[in-house]
């Protein structure tokens, strides 16, 4: 079995180590195909920035049943049905599931806030404008004893 050589391992990437990480952890949750969900960029208006939207299509779960979370960088979205044992069914086409998505988040990404509409989850974020950092660094001479 041959490795193959990672983008990351160059020498003028140093630090990046964090970023392979997590790419291996998208690449292996993007394989779960529930639930459906939507990544637009809206723009921006009078009263608010230029923001990025999620939308998860979560039909069947109510606002009880959902937890958005912010764990570290990972945006994770959760739901919990529970089966009623109470209920008998004639034909059981719609199962009472449970699922978890998660969203790599880049450093600075902001959630807004989080809304249910027509059994589609949406959760607006983003990212404030960074303040331009320019710092000259001083050369110390180890040559003067």
């Amino acid at each position: 079995m041959t490795t193959r050589p990672s983008p990351f391992g160059h020498p003028f990437l140093l630090g990046f180590d964090e970023i392979e990480q997590a790419l291996d952890r998208v690449s292996k949750a993007a394989n779960d195909g529930y639930p459906p969900y939507n990544i637009e960029r809206v723009a921006r208006s009078d009263r608010e920035p230029e923001r990025l939207r999620i939308t998860l299509a979560v039909a069947g779960f109510t606002r009880d049943q959902l937890d958005v979370m912010l764990e570290e960088n990972q945006l994770v979205v959760r739901g919990r049905q529970i089966d009623e044992k109470s209920r008998q069914f004639l034909h059981r086409g719609i199962a009472a599931r449970q699922f978890q998505r998660a969203f790599l988040l880049a450093d600075g990404m902001e959630v807004m806030g989080a809304d249910l509409s027509n059994g589609l989850l949406s959760i607006d974020l983003t990212r404030p404008e960074p303040d331009r950092v320019v710092r000259k660094i001083a050369i110390a001479s180890r040559d003067d004893v």
